[in-house]
């Protein structure tokens, strides 16, 4: 069992930034494919952002790609999320998620643990 603890969250004007950091128990997080998830107000949670294990692939959907970064410390068990041009529909709870392949990180269905979510805002 994983366990995932979520911060950096909060409330920030359109074009702005955030970075959210998560950061997770246990002795093989480098061997973990980790990832971002977000659900909108109303909306289902999808897959944002992931990280293959080898800290070199990563996926982005095309609604974040070339605001959002992800990476990975894997000294720290810690990944993160740099949000960058923050837009008013980047609003949601967002959720880190770790899955045990870590060359499978460019879907939902690679991640088993999640966090708790943390909230981001943006507003005009």
């Amino acid at each position: 069992q994983v366990q995932l603890v979520e911060s950096g969250g909060g409330s920030v004007q359109a074009g702005g930034s955030l970075r959210l950091s998560c950061t997770a128990s246990g002795s093989t997080f480098s061997t973990y494919a980790v990832g971002w998830l977000r659900q909108p107000p109303g909306k289902a949670r999808t897959l944002i952002a992931g990280l293959h294990s080898n800290n070199i692939n990563r996926f982005y959907t095309n609604a974040v790609k070339d605001r959002f970064t992800i990476s990975r410390d894997n000294a720290k068990n810690t990944v993160y999320l740099q949000m960058d041009n923050l837009q008013l529909e980047d609003t949601g709870v967002y959720y880190c998620a770790v899955g045990p392949k870590g060359g499978y990180y460019h879907t939902i269905a690679a991640y088993d643990y999640w966090g708790q979510g943390t909230q981001v805002t943006v507003s005009s």
